[in-house]
């Protein structure tokens, strides 16, 4: 008897339990998931979903003004977004992960299925069936012809309409049409991977960025630094930037005034003044809304507008310490705006140094309004410039302009700061209409509102694989009208001879003629009448 420690042990393939996957079968079964047609739907789906956030969260790479503004409004969520990728979607880790993912699964599906369809576009039509009577489209009659020229005259009319015929029957002739559905159907599967390589290929050798430019200002000219917010793709360059500059002369709003849509605009145009290089011809266009500029490989777009007012801050040396159009940013469609102003290195009357800050609002057409109390509520009547008034708030002390630590332009640091009281204690707020100047108490110097200057932000970007995925789009256009609008069709004709007291003394051949739609759902009856047509009439 031999001892059980003396057993050679069994090979590790074998020691496994039933239905147990070893490494080789474990990734040849996760490979065939990942490249199911379920799974490159499920995985469509993901990013279509994934997608959502990028087009509901403002996001960095196209306009960081809403980015900083969103920030401001929601300090609470703004950490767990930024942890996320909100803010980046189509930047961050997860959305590339699916991005991959689905490619690697259209990518193995696709392939098999490439192989497939061109077996199917090569393929002969198939052999007809022992019983035509059993297809749902069929029907019979006799003929004096002989079973040859029967045959003949059915390769004749359905070689006449476009049908594939297979020629090594004897009694039968098979025919099929409708080969373009499958071509149809690779079409649209491939456009799928053109499409997604076109964003793809965009992504990673183009970019995006923004740009808030004043009307009737200073020129911008295409350079990384003279972008607000500026997002390259990893393979672009700064020397892959198009050389040109452009002004913005003139912005023009058309409002409605009537109805129930009062105060929204219909129409935006920026009148603009452009140049190629750097000794081009000075151009003229007007931007407008979905009608980009193009210059060169690069596309600007319109994409917001608002305000600016001109504000002059003076020390108590009377000096100016702050002067110029200051971004005001857009809360809500009547414009109201909002927009901080910090003037450093003044004195005060007693030579001390300074810095003063304002944070407040700026009313297009201001007013006030009457909700029901004693005191009436300032507010906005119209988006467009009326009655501009800015209401402002006024800190002084340390803002942290001097410590060299980089500040957002759009947010006033108050922490170190103290806010400047009127003689009462009360809180001091500036109310200041065009052209009116305030004195700030304590010898700190004086604010002057003196006008509003409209700004334009643009969208500048190269897209360089817009084309390929624009031929994506038309080519999945092309073959799901393929896949939806030709019907694969098969028809066979069989001829034999009657046989003893068969016939009924009409004909001595039997013809059978049956038809199949392969996309189902058709009434072939029409079809069969024109080909039974056909074959009976004698030939010429």
């Amino acid at each position: 008897m031999t001892d059980v420690q003396d057993r050679p042990e069994a090979p590790a393939a074998d020691r496994r339990r039933a239905g147990e996957l070893g490494p080789r079968e474990l990734a040849r079964w996760s490979w065939r998931q990942l490249t199911s047609m379920r799974t490159a739907l499920v995985l469509l789906l993901l990013l279509a979903l994934a997608a959502v956030p990028g087009s509901i969260i403002p996001q960095e790479g196209v306009d960081a003004l809403k980015v900083s503004q969103w920030k401001a409004d929601h300090p609470g969520l703004t950490p767990v977004y930024e942890r996320l990728g909100l803010f980046s979607v189509y930047d961050s880790a997860w959305f590339s992960a699916i991005y991959l993912l689905l490619m690697v699964s259209l990518v193995g599906c696709i392939i098999p299925r490439t192989f497939h369809y061109v077996r199917a576009i090569r393929a002969e039509p198939p052999v007809a069936p022992r019983n035509l009577s059993r297809l749902p489209d069929h029907t019979s009659y006799a003929t004096d012809a002989s079973v040859e020229e029967v045959l003949d005259r059915a390769r004749l009319v359905l070689g006449r309409r476009r049908y594939r015929l297979r020629l090594d029957q004897d009694d039968a002739v098979s025919a099929e049409k409708g080969y373009l559905r499958e071509v149809g159907n690779l079409l649209f599967h491939l456009s799928v991977i053109v499409v997604l390589v076109g964003f793809a290929y965009g992504s990673v050798f183009g970019y995006q960025g923004g740009v808030i430019v004043m009307v009737d200002g200073p020129p911008f000219s295409n350079t990384a630094a003279s972008y607000d917010d500026f997002d390259p793709g990893s393979g672009f360059g700064a020397d892959d930037l198009d050389p040109f500059s452009f002004t913005v002369d003139d912005f023009d709003i058309t409002w409605l005034t009537k109805g129930s849509g009062a105060g929204t605009a219909r129409e935006f145009k920026a009148a603009m003044t452009y140049r190629e290089g750097t000794d081009g011809e000075e151009k003229t266009y007007d931007l407008r809304v979905n009608h980009p500029l193009s210059i060169g490989n690069t596309d600007v777009f319109l994409i917001g507008h608002g305000y600016a007012p001109r504000i002059t801050v003076r020390d108590g040396q009377g000096t100016v310490i702050y002067d110029g159009p200051t971004v005001f940013l857009p809360q809500d469609p009547s414009f109201l705006s909002f927009g901080v102003v910090k003037a450093a290195g003044g004195l005060s009357a007693d030579g001390t140094k300074t810095q003063v800050g304002l944070e407040g609002l700026l009313y297009p057409t201001f007013y006030l309004a009457d909700n029901g109390t004693a005191v009436r509520t300032p507010a906005t009547l119209f988006p467009a410039l009326g009655n501009p008034l800015i209401s402002m708030s006024v800190y002084t002390g340390d803002l942290g302009l001097d410590d060299g630590v980089p500040q957002s332009v759009y947010l006033l640091d108050t922490t170190k700061a103290t806010q400047v009281l009127k003689p009462d204690g009360k809180p001091l707020r500036l109310d200041l209409s065009e052209g009116e100047t305030a004195q700030l108490p304590d010898g700190l110097g004086s604010v002057t509102f003196d006008g509003v200057q409209p700004w334009v932000r643009v969208q500048i970007s190269q897209s360089p694989g817009k084309r390929v995925a624009l031929a994506g789009v038309v080519l999945a256009l092309i073959g799901l009208c393929g896949s939806l609008f030709l019907r694969p069709r098969r028809v066979w004709v069989r001829a034999r001879r009657r046989e003893g007291d068969e016939g009924d003394g009409e004909g001595d051949t039997m013809v059978e003629v049956a038809l199949l739609d392969r996309s189902g759902g058709a009434d072939l009856s029409d079809v069969l009448d024109e080909i039974v047509s056909e074959l009976q009439k004698e030939p010429r």
